[in-house]
């Protein structure tokens, strides 16, 4: 009777988790085991698993997620400055992941490379032939003394990176009559590291428009020794910020926030343990960030916490049946959307190679891209590699501020990645680069 009962009870279980997941597959609290297993339901996340579903059929893909939304993060700069709004950048995650993989909604909190697995929250096994990571990465307000509380002391602190505050940055900068309006970069790698500044550009506008900008300073405190690591593209951001008299404080770093007093205490980098205070009438705050923390205590990291990557291959360095994309990767470019297109492209075409026994032929140069909005209408384009080098994909000079860049960035960008990259069939511009030069150099600088 007890047998029953329990059979009985399991079936209703069941039922109500295929209700829930609806169109999906949910996979049951014991262990089961699936070719390829995707951690992450981010743009990696869902390219990945589009392109391989279509290669390995129904039931031998599953993607483990929590997350119920998924956001267009790239559009961040543009809600927080008034342009969009969240629900622009936001889709349900079911929409998103391919209907014939197996969402298992839960979050991914142990490793277990060498009997390949992997451990949920909710307590379930997840075995796997072949793994992709791609967990992002995790905003770390709390290693900022004073965050996030400050957030709900104070409403002119403000940050584009989280979806609970960017939509408070906009009527922050409406608010704003006056003072010092600062602008925060942190001292570890960041989601798009062009972001902090773009925010700054966006508000400076505003500023001007509503008459504050003559009792204003606008200060950009970055952890970094220069405004950006692309030579060509830092020469144009200089000539941006001298000619709106901007302040850029360098190597200094955020690391307390007294929103009662309206006080920012950076440290100063060039001199460790010296601490600058600085007044604030606006604080847009960029956190640190680092990979997940169930991730960074993996063994399949390397010192810094990130997915340790043959960097040409994006293959593990030491399981050669894992891979990793996009932002939680240890290769060494900026993290970005375009950055995560380029190696889905690279990364399928290597993994396919392992699966069916070949040799991986396919090679990732490092391409990433930061579209660099510069005001509601000007946008400059950065391309580059592995080397810091430019590596544009259009006849002209991407290095000026551009109306047609800016139409790109906000109107663009969005439909490739709704439509094409999440679904598997965007790798970047690299075929087109070579279509739209007509065999010039993507190197060579154009008027």
């Amino acid at each position: 009777m007890a047998g029953k009962v329990l059979q009985n009870s399991r079936v209703v279980i069941l039922e109500g988790l295929k209700s829930r997941s609806r169109n999906f597959s949910t996979s049951l609290s014991f262990q089961k085991n699936y070719k390829l297993v995707v951690v992450g339901g981010g743009a990696g996340g869902c390219a990945v698993a589009a392109k391989f579903v279509r290669k390995l059929g129904a039931g031998n893909v599953a993607v483990i997620e929590p997350s119920q939304t998924h956001y267009y993060q790239p559009m961040f700069t543009l809600v927080g400055g008034g342009i969009k709004t969240l629900s622009d950048t936001a889709r349900p995650m079911k929409s998103v992941l391919p209907a014939k993989c197996d969402w298992i909604e839960s979050k991914a909190v142990q490793f277990d490379p060498v009997n390949q697995k992997v451990t949920t929250a909710s307590g379930e096994e997840v075995g796997y032939d072949y793994l992709v990571v791609a967990m992002g990465l995790q905003l770390n307000f709390n290693k900022i003394k004073g965050l996030p509380e400050a957030f709900d002391l104070d409403p002119q602190v403000v940050s584009n990176y989280w979806t609970k505050t960017v939509v408070n940055t906009y009527p922050a900068i409406q608010r704003f009559k006056g003072g010092n309006a600062i602008f925060t970069f942190p001292n570890t790698p960041i989601k798009c590291a062009g972001a902090p500044q773009k925010i700054m550009y966006l508000a400076e506008e505003l500023f001007r428009k509503n008459n504050t900008r003559n009792d204003s300073e606008v200060l950009f405190n970055t952890a970094l020794g220069v405004i950006f690591g692309v030579k060509k593209y830092a020469e144009s951001l200089q000539k941006v910020i001298d000619s709106r008299n901007i302040k850029v404080n360098y190597k200094r770093n955020l690391v307390e926030v007294r929103a009662s007093e309206r006080e920012a205490v950076f440290e100063n980098l060039d001199k460790p343990g010296e601490m600058e205070v600085f007044k604030y009438d606006m604080l847009h705050v960029t956190p640190p960030m680092s990979t997940p923390d169930e991730l960074r205590t993996s063994d399949i990291v390397n010192e810094a916490g990130f997915v340790s990557v043959n960097k040409d291959t994006l293959q593990h360095t030491s399981f050669p049946n894992i891979f990793a994309i996009g932002d939680c990767n240890s290769a060494p470019t900026s993290k970005t959307a375009a950055a995560v297109a380029a190696q889905s492209g690279v990364l399928e075409r290597n993994l396919s190679a392992v699966m069916d026994g070949g040799k991986q032929s396919a090679k990732y140069d490092g391409y990433t891209s930061c579209p660099l909005v510069t005001s509601r209408g000007k946008c400059i384009l950065a391309e580059f590699d592995y080397d810091a080098q430019p590596l544009e994909t259009f006849p002209v000079n991407q290095g000026k501020e551009r109306s047609s860049m800016y139409q790109m960035k906000a109107k663009i960008m969005p439909e490739l990645y709704w439509k094409l990259m999440l679904n598997g069939y965007w790798n970047g511009p690299g075929v087109y680069r070579k279509m739209m030069r007509l065999g010039m150099s993507p190197r060579k600088p154009s008027a």
